[in-house]
């Protein structure tokens, strides 16, 4: 084996060890996000209390989003590194704190903003609710939504600190630990909105009440999880008054198209809540449980790939070593590739029976369960490409070319926005539906693949295209054998999965 050989090999080693670590943990908080879902089913179903929940936890998530675990994070990894490698310890935790600062005062004053027009924001996002006659608790459905937007907004400053900490740790590749961190934040979500629920109904308050008081406790404990392996690390929390610092600033100027290229999911999810609130009551649940089932291969593989990835390209780009940055790129999306193709056959294949086993229960019945299982099967349609996305943004940004990322972004908003107009206008008579956004979702991340992989042939030359795209025709072909015996199996057992748990 030639020398370059054998580094390509002990570099797809080194990245599988490590996104190995990452995955294990993310899938631990994938899991108890799906039990903290499961809760939500079996207490409240999908209709008038979910809708009006997942639009308002929406709403801070969506600048959790934005501003925290991917273009914050991405931003504080590249610098924390650089400061790390060629100032020294110190001056890198410094930075964390300074950034720290600095984000929880402006946060504060965007949560006191947020309260003042939580009416508008909600209007915006689903002023379909208007139109929904019923009342829970004394609340119409969009009054409702306000009053949980307001508990949760709160919500934010947690986990954007908790991000912060989570970039410090990834950088210093404490992988597995900075991931088990959202598991925290489900399991404080579920055990306190549980525990809280009998307070709200002796409060004349609706029940749903409780999860949101969760959803911010949980937040806090999210964060504060992350603290004792910081403290070991050698890491201390000061409150420092904000000052003009380099650091601080080229994580902010790096966040601007970190933010604006990772916009482009969260404005199409956005897009979607907007006008599936106009739709048939139920869903704005029904796509928002089937993208938590799409997003759990998206996480556990796309972003523990992507995450270790890109500290590893970081620090090569930072010894200008261009020829391990490309080693590590291939090797990493041949990985995500064999992994993820296989995970989407059978989270086609297998929808119905996946949704009924997690959710079909309580008050979420037989028919949500159908409507949810057909909004994955589109959703699913894009893991690979979800999954590609998030390998791909951390390189540029390793690159420090950010704003290709942004280019592909943006022209990956404009086609989704395109092709839900067209499935609930020209296109209605197909009668997809919700399924429709789901889809165009699942076709605008495609998009946004292809032209970062377009951009980064032409920013660093020949990258093992060719060893990609064996790897994946070979997983490809592998899968779909796979997922065609799985749909064949379960079209004999004729709905076995609607006659309970067992």
């Amino acid at each position: 084996m030639t020398s370059h050989g054998r580094r390509e090999g002990s570099t797809e080693r080194s990245v599988a060890r490590g996104a190995g670590t990452s995955g294990a943990a993310i899938l631990l908080s994938r899991i108890t996000g799906l039990l903290r879902d499961q809760v939500m089913a079996v207490c409240f179903g999908a209709g008038f209390a979910t809708d009006a929940f997942n639009v308002a936890f929406r709403i801070p998530n969506l600048l959790r989003d934005l501003l925290a675990e991917g273009s914050m994070t991405r931003s504080l990894v590249r610098t924390f590194t650089d400061y790390d490698r060629n100032r020294g310890a110190e001056e890198a935790w410094e930075l964390g704190r300074q950034l720290m600062t600095v984000l929880l005062t402006v946060l504060a004053g965007l949560v006191l903003l947020g309260w003042a027009f939580t009416p508008q924001i909600v209007r915006l996002m689903a002023g379909g609710f208007e139109k929904v006659p019923d009342l829970l608790g004394g609340y119409s459905k969009l009054g409702l939504t306000e009053l949980l937007t307001r508990v949760m907004l709160p919500f934010l400053p947690a986990v954007v600190l908790a991000a912060v900490a989570m970039g410090m740790l990834n950088a210093r590749e404490r992988y597995g630990v900075s991931q088990l961190a959202s598991a925290v934040l489900n399991v404080g979500m579920v055990v306190v909105g549980l525990g809280l629920i009998p307070v709200a109904h002796a409060l004349g308050q609706p029940a749903i009440l409780a999860m949101a008081v969760g959803v911010l406790v949980g937040g806090c404990l999210q964060f504060a999880y992350q603290l004792p392996p910081l403290h070991r690390l050698g890491f201390r929390l000061r409150w420092r008054w904000p000052r003009r610092d380099s650091g601080v600033r080229k994580v902010a100027w790096l966040m601007i198209p970190a933010t604006v290229s990772s916009a482009g999911w969260q404005i199409n999810t956005v897009v979607n809540t907007i006008i599936a609130s106009h739709l048939q009551q139920g869903s704005v649940s029904w796509l928002y449980y089937a993208l938590r089932l799409q997003q759990l291969p998206v996480g556990v593989l796309g972003v523990s790939f992507g995450m270790v990835a890109m500290t590893k390209q970081a620090y090569a780009m930072a010894e200008a070593d261009v020829e391990r940055f490309k080693e590590t790129l291939e090797s990493t999306l041949r990985l995500m590739i064999v992994a993820t193709l296989p995970a989407t056959a059978w989270l086609i294949a297998l929808s119905q029976p996946i949704v009924a086993l997690l959710f079909e229960h309580g008050r979420f019945g037989p028919g949500d369960t159908v409507q949810t299982a057909g909004a994955l099967v589109m959703y699913g349609l894009g893991v690979p490409a979800a999954a590609g996305v998030n390998v791909m943004v951390g390189a540029f940004y390793a690159l420090d070319a950010p704003w290709l990322a942004v280019k592909a972004s943006v022209v990956s908003v404009v086609v989704n926005l395109v092709l839900n107009l067209l499935f609930v206008g020209p296109l209605a008579f197909l009668g997809l539906g919700h399924r429709g956004l789901a889809l165009a979702a699942a076709v605008a991340a495609s998009v946004n693949l292809l032209q970062l992989l377009f951009y980064i042939r032409r920013r660093v030359g020949r990258f093992g295209g060719r060893r990609v795209l064996d790897s994946a025709l070979r997983a490809g072909a592998a899968s779909a054998i796979a997922g065609l015996a799985g749909a064949g199996v379960i079209a004999l057992l004729d709905g076995w999965w609607h006659r309970g748990f067992v």
